[in-house]
């Protein structure tokens, strides 16, 4: 649990260490304790693989509503809300154990959710037992094609982060595998809480709509839209506290920057495009903004737009939990006039795009 890798099965882990040409020197201990646990967990791993073969259908009862938007734009904030209705979601023992989810995790749950860190390094949000996860950290256990590698093995951080987002250099099989492990995970999911509609969150997927509603006709997305200028400042901090925590390598020559100013216009560009092509009432968008000053206001907007069941019977839920979180501090970040002209030179387009103001220095 000391590391997300830790929960890999043999082939993606000992595989993505191969093809990264291992790790630092300095990360050899760890290492070496994250192969212990991925090799210990093997036996276990495949008497789940055969229990789910025969016992839990591939099939979903009804189409994921995903939840998208580039990092740092609301996405978490709308799923934590969201959780509290009725849906199936992402539980932290699936990102850690997606492999072993029914069978390791059923038996060691108490043990297993002690386990877990208090916050999320990036922003404190709080981690408890059922605080819903991101399906990229699963699925950066089960596949090598995620966003995720590019921040384990930095010394490919642009092939990984390329491939990750976009398959850039992936071909067909590995997209096919790809599928097949998303197919897999959101099965037992779903198997595991009661067959409800599985609600996911993961900012990746902001450039995978089509692909996603090729993969699961009648899916429905929620596009979660903030201030560039946040998001960019934000992202940064994303990066800056993540590296040191899951690099494996030596992360020094990572352009964050340009990590940032590329991959935003690019999700957006491909957003647009998939957007087009969606039947109607199968997505709609929601702004930061209105979410944190009307969050019941705008989840409602949510359901309605999308013909979701169940608000009436939630909205109690809904409030329970806002109450429970008022207390909490967003992160805040200087915008001095350096960061607001980098922002302008690459994001100008965009920021008018959105429907957002382009500032003055």
């Amino acid at each position: 649990m000391k590391h997300p890798l830790s929960g890999a099965d043999p082939a993606t882990f000992f595989g993505a260490l191969a093809a990264n040409g291992g790790v630092a020197g300095g990360q050899a201990l760890r290492t070496l304790g994250m192969a212990g646990a991925v090799i210990g967990r093997t036996p276990f791993s495949l008497a789940e693989r055969l229990w789910c073969a025969a016992r839990v259908p591939r099939n979903l009862p009804e189409p994921p509503v995903f939840i998208v938007g580039h990092w740092r734009s609301g996405t978490t904030h709308l799923y934590n809300i969201m959780s509290k209705g009725e849906f199936a979601f992402v539980p932290p023992l699936a990102t850690g154990l997606p492999w072993d989810l029914l069978l390791i995790g059923g038996l060691f749950r108490p043990l297993l959710d002690r386990a877990l860190p208090d916050s999320r390094a990036i922003d404190n949000v709080p981690v408890t037992p059922d605080a819903p996860q991101e399906d990229e950290i699963a699925l950066a256990n089960m596949t090598r094609q995620s966003f995720y590698h590019a921040l384990y093995f930095p010394g490919r951080f642009q092939d990984h982060l390329r491939a990750g987002l976009f398959f850039e250099g992936v071909d067909d099989a590995g997209i096919a595998e790809w599928e097949r492990q998303v197919r897999r995970l959101y099965a037992k999911l779903v198997h595991a809480q009661g067959g409800r509609r599985l609600l996911i969150k993961n900012p990746v997927y902001t450039g995978r709509v089509a692909h996603l509603a090729r993969m699961f006709p009648g899916a429905k997305f929620i596009n979660m839209v903030r201030d560039p200028y946040d998001i960019f400042v934000s992202m940064r901090n994303f990066y800056v506290k993540l590296l040191p925590e899951l690099a494996l390598q030596n992360y020094a020559d990572v352009d964050i920057d340009r990590a940032v100013l590329t991959v935003f216009p690019e999700l957006m560009q491909r957003l647009r495009a998939d957007r087009a092509a969606l039947a109607g009432g199968d997505f709609v968008e929601l702004r930061y903004e209105e979410l944190d000053a009307e969050p019941v206001d705008t989840v409602r907007r949510a359901y309605e737009a999308l013909g979701l069941q169940g608000f009436e019977t939630s909205v109690e839920s809904f409030r329970a939990y806002l109450g429970g979180i008022r207390s909490y501090r967003k992160n805040e970040f200087r915008m001095p006039a350096d960061v607001i002209e980098l922002v302008n030179r690459h994001w100008a387009d965009e920021i008018e795009a959105l429907g957002y103001e382009v500032r003055v220095p």
